[in-house]
């Protein structure tokens, strides 16, 4: 059970990191990992899927060899080993982060400055913002939180639990990837392919994981599970369908529509019809959803995990 109780007690230390201080302001390591990446990308670049293929297996190769020899180096030591997963989970999550920026903007579109609540926006997601006005950015603001929840908190830790300080830093590198290449812009609609398909692959669990807990954790458990059954599959990605289906039944608003993103206009499908429109207010109902689900999502994780090495302790001894 000692690998079990490593990653508990690791990753509540590393959750219980990011609740208090958030991201680093200098030295983060996912901007470290990020500026290696583009690096690999300029001398890789080409307009071809192979090329971009070899691309993600560089840079997230390089990060799972990279956290698998950092654990290596600490497993005789049940302490050095906690305090290894604690910083993997610390520097990968970024809920707190995701909370803080949603709140600055819902703030500035409180007060009436939306001018402010626009110049924010890019920090939270890629949409066009001078294409929004208030009701809409508030709308892009809780499908953001929504979607991250899974991305920036959820899905590393069930890969946390999965695969232990390689599988949080593997998560983070797929998933910094997908956000540097993996959009279709005309430079990387061929480059980037292959870091998309990756990670909608391994953010697939994350993503149910966070729909279930958000109908355990929201104020309408049916409206949830209705709006996740009706309209997760008409969302173009496979991943953020899911979770903001379930969001927008537990709050009782409607997500989706018309959007503009990297230069174009996409016409989504609206997920949750039945609910209303959304509000400023309901940001900050959308991060306090997304905190109750990061939390349920640790317990989830190191209780899933101590169960299957409880499992594989009783047939080890059975054999």
């Amino acid at each position: 059970m000692r690998a079990e109780r490593t990653f508990a007690c690791g990753a509540a230390a590393g959750l219980a990191g990011d609740l208090l201080f958030g991201d680093p302001r200098r030295g983060h390591p996912v901007a470290a990992f990020g500026r290696a990446a583009a690096a690999v990308e300029r001398v890789l670049w080409r307009d071809h899927r192979g090329w971009g293929a070899v691309h993600t297996v560089v840079c997230a190769g390089g990060a799972i060899a990279a956290g698998a020899l950092a654990a290596a180096s600490v497993r005789r030591s049940r302490t050095a080993s906690i305090a290894l997963t604690a910083a993997a989970t610390w520097a990968v999550v970024g809920g707190t982060s995701l909370g803080r920026e949603a709140r600055a903007i819902g703030g500035a579109l409180a007060a009436g400055d939306i001018e402010v609540a626009r110049e924010r926006l890019p920090h939270l997601c890629g949409r066009d913002p001078q294409a929004l006005d208030g009701p809409g950015i508030a709308r892009a603001v809780v499908e953001s939180v929504a979607e991250n929840t899974s991305d920036a908190v959820v899905g590393a830790l069930v890969w946390g639990a999965l695969g232990g300080v390689p599988g949080l830093v593997g998560f983070r590198a797929v998933n910094t990837l997908d956000a540097m290449v993996g959009h279709k812009s005309p430079r990387h609609r061929r480059y980037g392919w292959a870091s998309a398909r990756l990670d909608d692959a391994a953010g697939w669990p994350g993503a149910r994981l966070t729909a279930a807990l958000a109908v355990l954790a929201g104020g309408d458990p049916r409206g949830a599970v209705r709006a996740w059954r009706a309209d997760a599959a008409k969302h173009p990605s496979p991943n953020a369908g899911p979770v903001e289906a379930s969001f927008a039944g537990a709050l009782g608003v409607r997500l989706g529509g018309t959007l503009s993103y990297a230069g174009r206009v996409e016409h989504r499908p609206v997920l949750n019809s039945g609910g209303r429109a959304v509000e400023v207010t309901d940001i900050e109902r959308a991060v306090r959803l997304s905190r109750r689900v990061g939390l349920l999502a640790l317990v989830a994780c190191a209780g899933a995990r101590a169960a299957a090495g409880a499992l594989k302790g009783m047939k080890g001894r059975r054999a």
